[in-house]
């Protein structure tokens, strides 16, 4: 029999040699974020302001949700399965009603068929849009893949990828190519998750290996992307996802490592946290200037494509201008959704509100792109203001209401600032004969004009004030009723 102090004193050594590997995989998972944080985020992304994300898979079939907060159509498959889901009841009522009961969601991908998809126009849309980048879902939680990836056929065990079901051709490919033509940047939207999985519900450790891994770097390394848009990574932590060794990959050996930017969705652990990626909000109040944010929002309530929602859920294209100035003055982007029909058309009412956007920054773009946040990012009339709203995440706020005149005897914003170098613009909401820009004093030799007139506007100092005639404009010279005067050689008092 073994004596039993040699027992225990073996037990000890092994407890403390696996201490000791559990401070050195510490230490080392401590030193890859270490590492990866003196990255800086590439320049681009500072100056681009305006990016198109696109949310376009398998459900973009039956394109079907409730219209509430958090009503997304492409959590279709989720939404059915999981009963605890709010739109659970709806989701099945509908499916069965109209696909039977013994219907699956795999069968929704021969009918995914892309027929009328049009790469070089939907670049065009976005190209006079104004936006500077888009990111299309390479895959969402549903795990269908819009380019080949025989990752995806071979852990689903079926064609599970565009080009061997559904449309027949690589999309991905395609639309990067269109969009590069354009003149834009591309990047991509991926799920480390993928709801259903067989490997993945199996064992989530060798579906990072032999699916997640090899496949994330075949879509880099073949489409070499700008923008990576992670997602689905809330139910794991980054260590489980491997997501350092992968950035480190990222940002060391693959093709776009100078400039690929990344946000910071990479396990249940990492949102604004690192400083290598920008923070993330949607559908909420966004954050502020301090970091580098990217706020991204469907025009309704919707990322993929729903067919219940009616032109009262659409945002105008008006709202939409002062949501994109109200991010940008707080020095963020704005990342603005579609989502096309299966057919490969992208919805008119959508294609209507990035034009009406375009037309607006073809102006007054100056005030948007390459600018940086003011000391103060909007002017208050007097009056109560509203209280704070903190979060990101379908908050309430709504910055089309700040902007409504009150006759309460509360505060709404009179307008938003931008700032390059010495210019200031401030981004006005609604045109008064007499507008003051409080807290500004210009040199006296500095001009104040409205972009897209070619008028200077008289002006003077009054205090800490400036005070503008507008007075002889006419709305040919404003070309839009959301405008912008531009301060020249402007400073703070």
């Amino acid at each position: 029999m073994l004596n039993l102090h040699f027992i225990r004193k073996v037990q000890l050594t092994v407890a403390i040699l696996l201490f000791t590997m559990f401070q050195l995989q510490a230490q080392q998972y401590a030193a890859n974020w270490e590492s990866l944080n003196k990255r800086k985020i590439p320049e681009w992304f500072h100056q681009d302001k305006f990016g198109i994300f696109i949310h376009w898979g398998l459900y973009a079939v039956p394109s079907y949700s409730l219209v509430i907060p958090d009503g997304y159509s492409e959590w279709y498959w989720c939404n059915y399965n999981d009963t605890s889901r709010h739109n659970h009841k709806a989701v099945k009522s509908f499916h069965d009603k109209i696909y039977g009961k013994d219907f699956t969601y795999d069968q929704f991908a021969p009918q995914f068929k892309a027929e009328l998809f049009d790469p070089v126009q939907w670049a065009n849309i976005f190209k006079n849009s104004g936006a500077k980048y888009v990111v299309l879902t390479s895959k969402h939680h549903e795990g269908f893949a819009l380019w080949p990836s025989k990752e995806a056929d071979a852990s689903w065990g079926r064609t599970w990828n565009a080009v061997t079901t559904g449309p027949k051709r690589d999309v991905l490919g395609d639309l990067t190519t269109a969009v590069r033509n354009a003149g834009l940047k591309m990047g991509f939207y991926y799920s480390l998750l993928e709801w259903y999985n067989p490997l993945y519900l199996k064992n989530p450790a060798e579906y990072v290996d032999k699916v997640m891994m090899p496949q994330f770097k075949d879509l880099v390394t073949r489409y070499k992307p700008s923008v990576i848009f992670s997602d689905g990574e809330w139910v794991l932590e980054d260590t489980a996802w491997r997501s350092p060794e992968l950035l480190a990959w990222l940002f060391n050996e693959s093709p776009v490592k100078k400039d690929i930017v990344v946000n910071d969705r990479w396990g249940r652990n990492t949102r604004k946290k690192h400083a290598a990626t920008y923070y993330t909000s949607e559908y909420g109040s966004g954050l502020d200037k301090n970091v580098v944010w990217e706020e991204s929002r469907g025009m309704g309530e919707s990322y993929g494509y729903n067919r219940v929602e009616r032109l009262a859920d659409y945002k105008t294209g008006n709202e939409l201008i002062l949501i994109l100035t109200d991010i940008v003055c707080k020095g963020g982007n704005l990342l603005l959704d579609i989502g096309p029909a299966a057919d490969g058309t992208i919805p008119v009412i959508m294609e209507d509100r990035l034009t009406q956007m375009g037309n607006w920054l073809a102006v007054n773009g100056e005030a948007i792109f390459g600018t940086t946040a003011h000391t103060t990012e909007k002017q208050w009339s007097s009056g109560q203001r509203p209280s704070a709203k903190k979060g990101e995440y379908q908050t309430g706020y709504d910055v089309n209401e700040l902007v409504k005149k009150r006759t309460d005897g509360k505060a709404f914003v009179e307008m938003f600032f931008t700032r390059k170098g010495k210019q200031l613009y401030c981004i006005v909401p609604e045109y008064n004969t007499t507008i003051t820009i409080r807290n500004v004093k210009p040199l006296p030799s500095s001009s104040i004009e409205i972009l897209g007139s070619g008028r200077q506007i008289p002006w003077k100092q009054v205090g800490k004030d400036v005070i503008c005639d507008l007075s002889r404009l006419t709305p040919a010279d404003l070309q839009h009723p959301i405008f912008t005067i531009k301060v020249s050689a402007a400073g703070d008092n």
